[in-house]
């Protein structure tokens, strides 16, 4: 004990000159910030004094030492405490924007919809999955100004106090249904009144269409397919039984099974149609389309059914390109169902015509363009003309089915149009034919394709 308290006792005498002179650094350093950040009074006070030594002929030797003194109070005085508050706040205030700053780079990382509020429920920051979900999302903006819903926003305004982290599910109706699930949490461990708040959002929309659909697909299928399968089942039966040996009923019978497994095979085909379009109603299509391009698809694709059929097809075109936001392969399958609807139940040999129309664009409102699918037929009750879009639903049950129709080509076309933000306007009066007319906005953005000569 005795060699080792000898062998400390050098390094502790050695360490006492360095720790005095760390001390007496420390001192002048904060002498000189004391100093530093009361220069201005110090300057102002000597200027006093030498204007009372020229102007009071006040004594130089007592002016120096009041100055002197003046500067020697200010070294020794303490600190204001309203300073050290004030770099207090400053750097919890650099601290909280680090915070924000990450926050908003691990937002901007997540591939949902993230936003980042503070405690007034103001957007400090949107991802962008966030600024596609809302279009008038807006940093400084108030998260009501785009969700409304009363349970999100109660969430929201108590998440501080709550300390953590709840999910709300709410339904949006416009523009399109929607059901969407909010994880409302604070940045901060334990209720605070200061905390930030992040939004995560994730869209059960889809999930929720899919368990809708397989619930529709087996009520349909089985509703639909049922009378096929009975007549199929009928006559395989006969001919097991008293048709085996009659060649002609053999014959009349497997013509009469053909056309049924026809129309199972034709009601299959539209109802996954119609579910992959209901599945992606509520995700707006990005690409942009000319319209011109969509109808001569449909002339080129259609024109032999029509010479088949007895009737002619007159194609029109815009005078130029018409650029619309949408899926071509969607758009060319609704004016194919319209224009085979109008061949099915139109007169027969009769004209079906497709015009084209432009309103140009007013004020702020961008042009829309119109094309009517116009028929020759016998025309539809009015009493029809709302119901028309359901699924399955037909003026003349065993007319359609005769003429192969499924009663779903509306709907299609109904569900495609919502997608797209469009419109079906439906008109007609017994006798005078019917009027089919697609409205689409025109797209804010130019499309780069070749010209279109005018018409």
């Amino acid at each position: 004990m005795s060699d080792q308290a000898k062998r400390g006792a050098p390094a502790l005498s050695a360490s006492l000159p360095a720790r005095a002179s760390a001390a007496v650094i420390r001192g002048g350093q904060e002498l000189l910030a004391r100093l530093w950040a009361s220069l201005w009074l110090i300057v102002a006070v000597a200027v006093i004094m030498a204007s009372l030594v020229v102007l009071a002929h006040l004594s130089l030797p007592f002016a120096i030492a009041a100055f002197l003194g003046f500067v020697t109070s200010v070294a020794l005085l303490p600190r204001h405490e309203h300073e050290e508050t004030n770099a207090h706040d400053l750097a919890h205030v650099a601290a909280s924007a680090r915070a924000v700053s990450q926050m908003q780079v691990m937002a901007g990382a997540l591939p949902d919809p993230a936003i980042l509020l503070d405690t007034a429920g103001h957007v400090l920051y949107c991802n962008a999955p966030a600024r596609g979900l809302f279009a008038s999302l807006r940093e400084g903006s108030h998260i009501s100004s785009v969700i409304r819903t009363p349970e999100f926003l109660d969430a929201v305004s108590a998440a501080p106090l709550r300390g953590r982290a709840v999910t709300v599910t709410y339904a949006e109706r416009v523009p399109v249904g929607r059901r969407m699930a909010a994880t409302v949490a604070p940045l901060l461990r334990g209720p605070g009144r200061d905390s930030n708040i992040l939004i995560l959002l994730r869209d059960l929309t889809e999930v929720e269409r899919i368990n809708q659909m397989r619930a529709d697909f087996i009520a349909n299928a089985s509703h639909e397919l049922r009378t096929p399968l009975a007549s199929l089942r009928g006559f395989i039966e006969t001919l097991q039984g008293t048709a085996k040996e009659d060649p002609n009923a053999r014959e009349r019978f497997l013509a009469i099974m053909a056309e049924q497994a026809s129309r199972m095979t034709r009601l299959i085909d539209a109802l996954l149609s119609l579910s992959r379009v209901e599945m992606n109603a509520h995700v707006p299509p990005s690409g942009l389309v000319d319209l011109n391009d969509v109808l001569d698809h449909v002339r080129d694709t259609l024109e032999p059914l029509a010479r088949e059929s007895g009737g002619a097809l007159k194609v029109g075109r815009f005078g130029r390109a018409a650029i619309v936001r949408g899926d071509r392969d969607e758009l060319v399958q609704v004016f194919q169902n319209l224009v085979q609807n109008a061949l099915r139940y139109g007169a027969k040999g009769g004209q079906v015509r497709l015009e084209p129309k432009h309103t140009p664009p007013l004020g702020r409102q961008l042009g829309r363009y119109a094309i009517s699918v116009i028929d020759e037929g016998p025309g539809i009750a009015p009493e029809h003309l709302p119901r028309l879009t359901e699924r399955f639903y037909r003026i003349d049950v065993a007319s359609s089915r005769e003429k192969g129709g499924t009663g779903l080509g509306l709907a299609i076309v109904k569900h495609i149009l919502n997608r797209h933000r469009g419109e079906l306007a439906i008109s007609s009066r017994p006798g005078k034919g019917s009027s089919f007319t697609v409205l689409l906005d025109a797209a804010r953005e130019a499309l780069p394709v070749k010209a279109t000569a005018a018409e």
